[in-house]
């Protein structure tokens, strides 16, 4: 799976073959074919490894978060970010999938399946704040809709343009829509961002 991401990331989806795999992972092309078939297998499953770990990400987050929605919303959201997640690698996968996912209907069905399930939790956690969102303009699925538009729109920046925006500052865009769209608790998640900002800070000083 590893191979075939790094194969994707540096060759492109035409040109990622399972004898190109096969080679980057060390093993024989008789091999990848024995367990995938077809590249288009072995794609497919590549998709869902790299979900299942991304999974893995937010739902560690979301579950070390308080008991709170507005602190779970925060968790799950900032999770986009992490450093485990929010790397040039993986958001030229990303984005490298989501160019193929509309001619090809399965890479389609694993990402509707697996950002489904992310969507539901976030729209019950905004269910549950939704005393505390501003104004009648906002409903609990719009704010859900905002929130994964935009951090789909920061990967595809990132990738674009990875000197444009960094990911303190991205913290700091979704903390400002937070903040606006619940406003009673926008001192706790602007606080609470720049505290994660800080703390991010220092471990990438540490890292260097």
């Amino acid at each position: 799976m590893e191979a075939a991401i790094d194969c994707i990331v540096e060759h492109g989806f035409s040109s990622t073959t399972i004898a190109k795999v096969s080679t980057a992972a060390g093993l024989s092309q008789g091999m990848a074919v024995f367990y995938f078939k077809t590249k288009e297998i072995l794609l497919e499953e590549t998709l869902r490894y790299h979900y299942e770990a991304y999974q893995r990400v937010w739902q560690a987050a979301l579950a070390r978060a308080p008991d709170d929605p507005v602190e779970k919303i925060m968790a799950l959201v900032f999770a986009d970010l992490d450093p485990a997640i929010c790397t040039p690698r993986n958001v030229a996968l990303w984005n490298s999938f989501w160019g193929e996912a509309g001619a090809r209907p399965r890479f389609a069905e694993i990402c509707d399946e697996f950002d489904g399930e992310r969507n539901e939790v976030l729209i019950r956690l905004c269910e549950a704040a939704e005393d505390l969102i501003a104004g009648p303009i906002w409903s609990a699925s719009s704010v859900v809709a905002a929130l994964d538009t935009m951090t789909d729109g920061m990967w595809i920046r990132m990738h674009i343009s990875p000197n444009l925006m960094s990911k303190a500052e991205a913290r700091e865009l979704l903390a400002r829509f937070l903040a606006t769209v619940l406003p009673a608790r926008a001192a706790q998640i602007l606080t609470f961002t720049e505290e994660l900002n800080r703390s991010s800070e220092q471990r990438q000083s540490k890292l260097a």
